[in-house]
């Protein structure tokens, strides 16, 4: 991040670290300072592309490439207006078509790929679906309306928390000032030895603390998403898929020569007896003589009954 800057006047994050880069909807970068001086009339174009521009335009960046930065735009923009879901559609397939659908007008308004046959491929899209997407629009707004209604519940409720267990502790504090009060009370006034006092004020404090100690079950009535503990939520089961178990078959490779021993049997047939035995460094690393023996010996014996015809 600090080998960012500005292309017009080279200022770096490392030496302004408070450099607040902007970038436009072509997706290229401006500092602060230079959106504020070529665009001081509120218009004028891009310095790299040369593209008409308004100040306006410009947005901080939020990421390290810029180009990501155009492409989230660009996405917000687009999903605006194809804006369907997938009960809009009578098979998951044709979902599927739509989203990659979306996916390559994005790539070509944020690559500059075929715009304008890109754009108009949009206008009339927006035209013929204009009832769709004003119904989507609703919907979406309706929704965030109830999210933002549950969040605002659950910021309240946990404000509503935070005041009770502020309460607590302030309770706490003053019965603790209190009960030490108490005792230098009795200390002044009370003929009882001061060994006792300081006893029984221990005594005191030791239960005032187990009391303080106990928390208060607090029974919540809703989860963060706003759904109501106990609400009835009819969700339909999983559907239960049978499939055939796997049944392992033995590799069986055709080698057109003799059969080659096994290896637990090559040291009892005299075949390890010209092999080098195996260190403790071999072993480690997995390697053992009769693994190397049985190798040597299935591709000496590979091939010795083959014969063309």
């Amino acid at each position: 991040m600090d080998d960012q800057g500005c292309p017009r006047c080279k200022t770096t994050k490392y030496r302004n670290p408070s450099l607040k880069l902007m970038v436009n909807v072509c997706g290229h970068t401006l500092c602060e300072s230079c959106v504020e001086l070529l665009f001081v009339r509120g218009a004028g174009n891009c310095q790299e592309c040369g593209t008409p521009l308004r100040k306006s335009n410009f947005r901080v960046q939020l990421f390290e490439d810029p180009a990501v930065d155009k492409e989230v735009e660009i996405r917000k923009k687009v999903l605006k207006i194809y804006n369907k879901r997938e009960d809009d559609f009578p098979s998951l397939r044709e979902y599927n078509d739509f989203l990659e659908e979306v996916e390559e007008i994005v790539f070509n308004l944020t690559n500059n790929v075929d715009l304008e046959n890109t754009k108009k491929k949009m206008e009339m899209y927006q035209k013929e679906n204009k009832e769709v997407i004003q119904k989507n629009k609703i919907k979406l707004s309706r929704e965030h309306e109830e999210l933002e209604e549950a969040l605002e519940v659950e910021r309240q409720e946990n404000e509503q928390r935070r005041r009770l267990i502020q309460k607590e502790e302030q309770m706490q504090q003053m019965l603790k000032r209190k009960n030490k009060q108490e005792l230098l009370d009795k200390l002044e006034s009370s003929h009882l030895p001061a060994s006792l006092l300081l006893a029984q004020h221990k005594d005191r404090s030791t239960q005032l603390e187990m009391q303080l100690e106990i928390p208060k079950l607090v029974k919540p009535v809703a989860f963060s998403t706003g759904i109501k503990m106990g609400q009835q939520i009819a969700l339909a089961p999983v559907p239960k898929i049978k499939e055939v178990l796997y049944e392992y078959q033995p590799l069986h490779v055709e080698t057109y020569g003799p059969p080659v021993p096994e290896a637990e049997l090559l040291g009892k047939f005299g075949y390890l007896s010209h092999v080098r035995a195996a260190s403790q460094q071999d072993l480690a690393g997995g390697y053992t003589s009769s693994l190397a023996c049985h190798r040597a010996l299935q591709d000496a014996f590979s091939g010795l009954f083959w014969h063309p015809g």
